[in-house]
């Protein structure tokens, strides 16, 4: 491919609105172009790079037993509705809209995910568990409903996803759940490796999706809206919703002060009370009210600390719960919100492991304008449940007691274990090896293809801008045409852009006739891995210079000998990123 056939329009300066190094480099490089706020246009490099994202997704997913298929965006809402998860979506999920009453197009969605359609699919023609199991992917475009889509292609309205969906008759044993996950989570490694990603793999919320088990993968990085908690001896890494932590020792700081009742006029936060009262805030015991199962229940935290509501929700037993409202709050603590306490409260209460070591604390009286000092577990009030149910913090440790430290990250791929979540909510059963009907025990397993490219890129970067991994690249390699108006020149980049090609090398050559320095900087924007220099003085002495994009090491090669160091290069990098 030559340059001046092509369509690369790159640019200098960086847009105003790109704040991350991934979004402001693949507008530069003239891999995409916005169209609207959320959705871009792949311009034929960074198409390129896509597919070539996509052909290792697909080489790898086959591999592991994959099928491939293509379902619609369209989804009826009943089908979202029988699981629930209209709600659960809430505003991500888009519909189509424009019709009104029974118009269609007022009961149609544009998918996110697609779990509904795939157990409809597994409802209708998977009767007998002799067919199972069965994994169903496909690579599609989804939508989703984001209020404020940034960050480039890491955060859109419209993206490519991987999601693939197995069916099984049980979770453990040959066949089973356990197993296909397994096989998933091994495909997605080499998926990520061969992208040349540095990932982290995670204990993960299942959020929306539902499920009792979930992995993420992770590429740290400054530009994610993620973070990661990882232990410092590399034991146990979760993304922060789920991050288990070690519990605290007693602080011995008191226990004996009496209970005085103190007059707060107006201040509700921890802030404003622990100003006022001239405490700090781990010293407060924060009482925060949800509502689960249509009854309420009462968390409490450090008031330094945040409860974590998947966490609280899983200890409870309960799935999900929601911040009570003003109502609820007035009629469990007779007072306004912001000065509830565990004093006296008649409900169930679960206390973070946090606040069992407290000594006189400061809490909500549960009367308007007042609060408690003096307040101790165990004389002022009782404890009957507690446990981990906080946000993880600097300065937290592992549950084996190793110290946590906390990264950015971008999520890059997601793996569940259903459970029979979707099969029952939609009827979706089969013959097991007794005759007797049994819901599909479900596994599900997402990748971002696009982030893939943008995780790349911010992994992977410098101030010059892109250094692609091999794999991924959109050329291996290019060819800078120096004196391009010299025919010895040109016949010999020629040559080698023919050679390379026949021997499977992606390459462009670079025959514009422009200033050497130009070209070069357009070379290192992009993030070719490898970079020909053909010139009038380099081939005085018979020579090519070749250069590595990543490390910046040159060499001097033969014109004979370049199709041979390319290829050993090319194929170098493709080994390194598959391990």
């Amino acid at each position: 491919m030559k340059w001046t056939e092509f369509f690369i329009p790159t640019s200098k300066e960086s847009p105003t609105e790109a704040t991350v190094p991934s979004h402001q480099l693949m507008i530069r490089a003239g891999l995409i172009r916005q169209v609207v706020a959320g959705a871009y246009t792949y311009l034929p490099l960074g198409y390129r790079s896509l597919r070539k994202v996509e052909a290792i997704v697909r080489e790898e997913m086959n591999r592991a037993g994959g099928i491939e298929l293509h379902m619609p965006a369209m989804h009826p809402i009943e089908w979202w509705e029988q699981t629930g998860r209209v709600a659960a979506m809430g505003e991500v999920l888009l519909r189509l809209g424009g019709g009104s009453g029974d118009d269609w197009r007022s009961r149609t969605v544009l998918g996110p995910t697609h779990e509904e359609v795939i157990t409809e699919i597994a409802r209708a023609y998977l009767n007998s568990y002799k067919q199972l199991p069965v994994n169903f992917y496909q690579i599609q475009t989804k939508f989703r409903g984001e209020a404020r889509p940034k960050s480039g292609v890491l955060r859109t309205r419209e993206f490519l996803m991987k999601d693939a969906y197995s069916f099984h008759t049980a979770k453990e044993g040959a066949g089973g759940l356990d197993e296909g996950y397994q096989k998933m989570y091994d495909a997605y490694r080499a998926i990520f490796g061969r992208c040349g990603l540095p990932y982290i793999v995670v204990e993960a919320e299942s959020g929306p999706i539902g499920g009792d088990a979930s992995h993420e993968f992770m590429v740290p990085t400054e530009a994610g809206e993620d973070y990661l908690v990882q232990s410092e001896d590399g034991s146990y890494a979760a993304n922060l919703e789920r991050a288990a932590v070690a519990p605290l020792s007693d602080q011995h700081d008191g226990g004996n002060a009496p209970l005085r009742e103190v007059h707060t006029p107006g201040f509700k936060t921890i802030d404003e009370v622990s100003g006022f009262l001239k405490c700090e805030p781990r010293k407060m015991i924060k009482t925060i009210i949800y509502e689960a199962n249509g009854s309420p229940l009462v968390a409490l935290v450090r008031g330094d600390h945040e409860v974590n509501e998947a966490k609280l929700g899983r200890f409870a037993g309960v799935g999900r719960v929601t911040p009570a409202g003003p109502d609820l709050i007035r009629k469990l603590t007779g007072a306004e919100v912001g000065f509830a306490g565990p004093v006296g409260l008649n409900a169930r209460v679960i206390a973070d492991q946090a606040v069992t070591v407290m000594h006189d604390a400061v809490t909500g009286a549960n009367k308007t304008d007042y609060h408690i000092t003096g307040v101790n577990a165990g004389r002022d009030f009782q404890i009957q449940e507690s446990g981990d149910i906080r946000m993880a913090v600097e300065g937290d440790r592992a549950p084996n007691g190793s110290a946590l430290a906390f990264k950015k990250c971008i999520e890059i791929g997601h793996v569940f274990k259903l459970g029979t979540k979707y099969s029952e909510a939609m009827d979706a059963k089969c013959l097991d090896a007794d005759g007797k009907p049994k819901a599909f025990v479900m596994g599900c397993y997402g990748i971002g293809l696009n982030r893939i490219m943008a995780a790349a890129i911010e992994a992977f970067h410098d101030d010059k801008g892109i250094s692609w991994p091999m794999s991924i690249a959109p050329f291996h390699v290019v060819i800078c045409a120096l004196d391009i108006r010299e025919e010895a020149v040109t016949s010999l980049s020629q040559k080698l852009h023919d050679e390379l090609g026949a021997a499977g090398i992606d390459v462009l050559l670079d025959d514009r006739d422009a200033r050497p320095g130009f070209k070069f900087k357009d070379a290192e924007l992009i993030g070719f891995p490898i970079r020909l220099t053909v010139g009038k003085k380099g081939l005085v002495e018979d020579l090519v210079e070749l250069q590595i994009r990543r490390t910046g090491e040159s060499q001097k090669v033969a014109p004979d000998q370049v199709v041979a160091t390319v290829r050993r290069l090319v194929d170098t990098a493709l080994r390194s990123e598959r391990t």
